[in-house]
């Protein structure tokens, strides 16, 4: 991705062009796959389901996959994310999503701020519990994944006390999977909060990588079962 001026990247104008593809989603996919984050077997859910693929996101544990995740991140942003002037990262997973996003914005020729939180409040120096720039205008978290939504409801409230707006949810993937009910976790939080969710990735994209992989391509019937036994639209 070549750089370009910021004042461009206001609207999340898409930086695949005008034809609206989303090749880093594939490249995503792939790289998770390569990187062994993206695994493919029997693991069991929160919810006691079975499924036949696992995101493990702790396993981007060096600078060099972090790096590239956060490029992922940044492009996805800059190609379907709204309008927002503050990035936020929850603790703790979410810090070094953030910084590391923020970074390649940057690099990417959008200059933004981010700001992250502490579990506890500091009782000495600056105290409180937000570190970075001030949450103010409208806010977009950064996250890995959503599983019920505690975390984006916790970022949520910290935004509106400090007086600023949540402008959505980007996270790495998107299981496209029902929770409790007839919608998924991501769907449910769109719905309750009133806020979008910009997945770099979904299941959808993961099939049709799959189906193009001749070495993995074994994993797509067992997948595609359970995407019709849990998956949503």
């Amino acid at each position: 991705m070549t750089n370009r001026d910021s004042s461009s990247r206001k609207g999340g104008a898409s930086p695949a062009g005008d034809d609206g593809e989303r090749r880093f989603s594939h490249d995503f996919i792939a790289f998770a796959c390569e990187a062994g984050v993206l695994r493919f077997g029997e693991f069991k859910t929160k919810a006691g389901r079975i499924s036949p693929y696992f995101f493990n996101a702790g396993l981007f544990s060096d600078g060099a996959m972090l790096g590239r995740l956060c490029d992922f991140y940044a492009e996805a942003i800059l190609a379907s994310a709204p309008e927002f002037d503050v990035l936020f990262g929850p603790a703790y997973k979410g810090i070094p999503l953030a910084a590391g996003t923020a970074i390649s914005l940057a690099r990417f020729g959008r200059d933004t701020p981010f700001c992250y939180n502490r579990k506890e409040a500091k009782d000495h120096g600056e105290g409180g519990t937000l570190i970075g720039a001030p949450l103010a205008g409208k806010v977009l978290i950064i996250d890995y994944v959503i599983s019920a939504g505690t975390s984006v409801r916790e970022s949520v409230a910290l935004i509106a006390a400090a007086g600023a707006e949540p402008a959505g949810v980007v996270i790495a993937l998107d299981r496209q999977e029902r929770g409790q009910g007839l919608l998924s976790a991501v769907q449910e939080v769109e719905q309750t909060l009133g806020i979008p969710v910009v997945p770099v990735a979904t299941l959808a994209d993961l099939i049709a990588y799959l189906a193009g992989e001749p070495e993995l391509e074994r994993n797509l019937e067992a997948i595609r079962r359970y995407r019709e036994e849990y998956g949503v639209e």
